[in-house]
């Protein structure tokens, strides 16, 4: 499916005609999970690309002002949502813009300072009641369930390395096997580089895309002590987030998880993973 400007016009013209008259143009990298357009210069419109992420709007119309309030740094808030029409199936956001760049480790101006910045906005989003809030599902892709639920698709990720896999696989095992206390927390669900946006300085900014919140085990924000940390950062992460053994293993099982899933398609993003593979080896065996 695509979406074009001028579909997005005629949407915003039928439902928003306070609006009708805002330039429309799409977002640069504007992401997988939605098609993302400028709507004016201080708003944004989301359509989702797919029925799976469609799953998603009704849960961020309905939590996202619920958080903004009680976390440390901007996140998206939105302004009106919308209903299918001008051939487009799936109901939609228009959110304030939130100013920023994606993050790149060379872009980071302090990787101890991002770190902590970042484990002080997860430890705010932690505290937050979780009662009611959406538990673990397709809405999601099961993130905040157990890593189980992608068993079989990396089993097939490290059959496929063969004997390129290292401690990969005793790195999965360990993860399937460490004990969650089952109590429920907020968490993200996809803290990765596109979603953390820098200011002009390099420090981190704003924390966007909350498709995949939710309420459960919050292993699965740890993946980007491994995707995107330097080792000094990671460890500032985990001691100020105060991660214990258990959940740290089962994040890096997350982390290794995304790894193995995106090392065996081309280009960058592979070379990337395989990147980020040798540094979870390296990082599980100087724990061991």
């Amino acid at each position: 499916m695509s979406v074009d400007a001028d579909q997005v016009r005629r949407l915003v013209g039928a439902q928003f005609p306070e609006w009708a008259e805002l330039p429309v143009r799409p977002v640069a990298s504007g992401g997988w999970d939605n098609f993302t357009f400028h709507l004016g210069d201080g708003m944004v419109a989301r359509l989702p690309s797919a029925a799976e992420y469609a799953l998603a709007v009704e849960k961020e119309q309905r939590w996202l002002p619920v958080l903004a309030s009680r976390l440390p740094l901007p996140v998206p808030v939105p302004l009106a949502q919308g209903r299918p029409g001008a051939d487009y199936p799936f109901p939609w956001s228009v959110y304030g813009w939130l100013a920023g760049s994606p993050s790149d480790a060379d872009r980071v101006a302090d990787p101890v300072r991002f770190a902590t910045d970042l484990a002080d906005f997860l430890a705010a989003l932690r505290s937050i009641d979780p009662a009611d809030g959406p538990r673990p599902g397709k809405h999601n892709w099961f993130r905040g369930a157990t890593l189980r639920t992608y068993d079989g698709q990396a089993q097939r990720a490290l059959a496929a390395l063969d004997g390129h896999a290292g401690p990969a696989r005793e790195i999965w095992e360990t993860a399937l096997a460490a004990p969650w206390d089952g109590v429920d927390v907020w968490f993200h669900g996809d803290v990765a580089p596109g979603n953390l946006l820098l200011d002009d300085s390099g420090a981190l900014a704003a924390v966007i895309d909350f498709g995949t919140c939710g309420v459960g085990d919050p292993a699965c924000d740890l993946a980007i002590a491994w995707t995107l940390l330097t080792a000094d950062g990671r460890q500032a992460f985990r001691e100020r987030l105060s991660v214990d053994e258990p959940e740290w293993a089962r994040g890096r099982g997350w982390a290794l998880w995304k790894t193995l899933v995106t090392s065996a398609r081309a280009g960058e993003e592979a070379t990337n993973a395989r990147r980020v593979l040798a540094g979870i080896h390296t990082e599980y065996a100087s724990g061991k």
